[in-house]
C-alpha cells in the first residue's frame, strides 16, 4: 500500500517495521477529537477563500459519514496507515474521492495530533472535576452523620488523640478540594489551540488560527508554532495532578483496608466492594480498595515516563512524542475508574460507632488533656508532660487506663489535679473542648461542614 507520505520513498518497510512505528492501536482513541478538529479546519479554509465551498461541503458530509459510522464503532483502522490521522484522511478519501485530499491543507499531522490532545484532555478532565465533586458530595454526607462519634486519631499509627470521625472524613476532603482546584487551574493551559502551526513554522496559506480555535471551543491559541507543536506540558501537568489525587486515594485507601480489619473492625464495607477468597470462606477482602492503592503507581510511572521522553528531545517534533499517549489515556482511565469506585465506597460503607466508642475508652489517648488541664493551672508545660507520663506508667503497670487512676493516686505526682479532671479526661469532652480554628470540635467540625458545603456551591 502507498503511504501517504511515500512519494519520496523508494522502498517500503516490512510489515513488522510499521507496526512498530505505528500508533493506530491505541490513538484511534482520539478519533472524535480528530473528525473535530478536521470541521473546524476545512471550515475555516472554506471561510478564508483556501478551499471552494463544493469540496468544503463534499468534505465536510464525508466527516460526517466517518463520525457516525464512529459513534457505531464501525470504523476499521488499519496498521498500515500507521495513526488514527492518516486512517482518517485514507478513509475519507476512499469515501469521496480526490478532494479527501485537500483537507490537509495548511495543516500537519504535528499540530493535529496536538489539537486533538488538548480537545481530548480539556474533556476529561472535567469529567475528572465532576467526580471529584461527587465524591466530596458523600463525603460530606458521611461526615454530616458522624459530628459526634468519637474515633482515635493517630500518629506514627499509634493512638494520639481523640477526635470527631467527621473531622478524619472532611481531611480528605480538603485534600479532594485542592485536586480539585489543580485540575480547574491546568485548564487554563489545555485551553488552548495549537492547530494551524502547521509542521513547526506555520504555513504560506492566509489561514485564520483564531477562527478554527474559536469553532473548536479553545479560548487561545499558541503564540508560537515551534512551541504549540511540541509542548506537552498540559499532558505533564494532568499526569502530575493526577499523581498527587492517586496518592491522596491511596492514603485514604490505606485507612480503609486497616479500618476494615478484625483488629479495628472500625467500618465494614459493602459487598458490592468487596471480594471473597478461593479457598478461606470466612474472608471478605477490601480489593477495591486495595486495588486503588496499588493503581497509583502506574500513574506515576505514567508521569515519570512521559518526563523521560521528553528531556532530551530537541524542538520541535520527535517521533519519541508517541509515547505521550498511551500513558496519558491509560491514567484517565485509572483516575475515572478509582473516583468512581471510591465514591461508591465511602457512600455504601458502615460506620461501627460501637466499635469506635469502645476504642477511645480503652487507650491513654487523652493523656493531652491531663498535661494541658495542669498547664493551664500554671504548671510549665514540659513539666505537665513529665507528670502525666508517669501517671500513664502507673496505669500501664496496673493495667488500668486514665480514667480508672484513683484521684489520691494522681495528687500524689501533682496536688494541681482535682476532682474535675475525670469530666476533663472523658474523651468527649476531650473532643469537645478543641475548639480551636480547624479544630476536631464538635463546634469547629459544624463550621467546617458549612464551608465544605459553600466550598461545593
Amino acid at each position: 500500500m502507498t503511504k501517504l507520505w511515500g512519494g519520496r520513498f523508494q522502498k517500503s518497510a516490512e510489515a513488522w517495521v510499521d507496526e512498530f512505528g505505528a500508533s493506530i492501536g491505541f490513538d484511534q482513541q482520539l478519533v472524535m477529537e480528530d473528525i473535530e478538529g478536521s470541521k473546524a479546519h476545512v471550515t475555516m479554509l472554506g471561510i478564508q477563500g483556501i478551499l471552494p465551498q463544493a469540496d468544503v461541503a463534499l468534505i465536510l458530509d464525508g466527516l460526517q459519514q466517518l463520525q457516525v459510522k464512529a459513534e457505531a464503532g464501525e470504523l476499521a483502522f488499519s496498521v498500515a496507515n500507521e495513526d488514527i490521522h492518516l486512517n482518517l484522511e485514507k478513509m475519507l478519501i476512499d469515501l469521496i474521492g480526490p478532494v479527501g485530499g485537500k483537507l490537509h491543507t495548511g495543516r500537519s499531522r504535528n499540530d493535529q495530533v496536538a489539537t486533538d490532545m488538548h480537545l481530548f484532555l480539556k474533556k476529561r478532565v472535567g469529567e475528572v472535576i465532576g467526580l471529584i465533586e461527587n465524591f466530596q458530595k458523600t463525603l460530606l454526607k458521611q461526615a454530616e452523620q458522624h459530628v459526634e462519634t468519637i474515633a482515635p486519631g493517630y500518629t506514627h499509627l499509634q493512638r494520639a488523640q481523640p477526635i470527631s470521625f467527621a473531622h478524619h472524613l472532611m481531611a480528605y476532603f480538603w485534600m479532594l478540594e485542592r485536586d480539585k482546584q489543580r485540575y480547574t487551574e491546568s485548564l487554563k493551559r489545555i485551553d488552548i489551540s495549537p492547530l494551524g502551526a502547521g509542521a513547526m513554522a506555520g504555513t504560506t496559506f492566509p489561514i485564520d488560527r483564531l477562527k478554527s480555535a474559536e469553532l473548536l471551543g479553545f479560548g487561545d491559541v499558541y503564540a508560537n508554532s515551534m512551541d504549540a507543536v511540541s509542548d506537552r506540558d498540559f499532558i505533564v501537568e494532568f499526569l502530575a495532578n493526577s499523581s498527587l489525587l492517586m496518592a491522596h486515594l491511596s492514603r485514604f485507601a490505606e485507612e480503609i483496608i486497616i479500618w476494615s480489619t478484625d483488629e479495628f473492625k472500625f467500618i465494614e464495607l459493602d459487598d458490592a466492594f468487596s471480594t471473597g477468597s478461593s479457598i478461606m470462606p470466612q474472608k471478605k477482602n477490601p480489593d477495591m480498595a486495595e486495588l486503588i492503592r496499588g493503581k497509583s503507581g502506574r500513574v506515576y510511572g505514567n508521569l515519570m515516563g512521559l518526563l523521560t521522553v521528553l528531556k532530551g528531545t530537541p524542538l520541535t517534533y520527535n517521533k519519541d512524542m508517541q509515547e505521550d499517549k498511551e500513558g496519558m489515556f491509560d491514567t484517565v482511565h485509572t483516575v475515572l475508574g478509582a473516583l468512581k469506585i471510591f465514591e461508591g465506597m465511602v457512600a455504601t460503607m458502615t460506620v461501627n460507632t460501637e466499635r469506635l466508642h469502645s476504642a477511645v475508652h480503652s487507650d491513654f489517648s487523652n493523656a493531652t488533656e491531663l498535661a494541658d488541664y495542669l498547664a493551664a493551672k500554671g504548671m510549665p508545660f514540659r513539666e505537665a508532660h513529665e507528670v502525666t507520663g508517669k501517671l500513664v506508667f502507673t496505669c500501664i503497670q496496673r493495667g488500668i487506663y486514665l480514667l480508672d487512676l484513683p484521684l489520691t493516686d494522681m495528687q500524689q505526682e501533682s496536688t494541681l489535679i482535682e476532682a474535675d479532671i475525670y469530666d476533663v479526661l472523658a474523651p468527649e469532652a476531650a473532643v469537645r473542648r478543641r475548639n480551636s480554628l480547624g479544630g476536631t470540635g464538635f463546634e469547629q467540625v459544624r463550621v467546617q461542614l458549612e464551608k465544605a458545603q459553600a466550598a461545593l456551591a
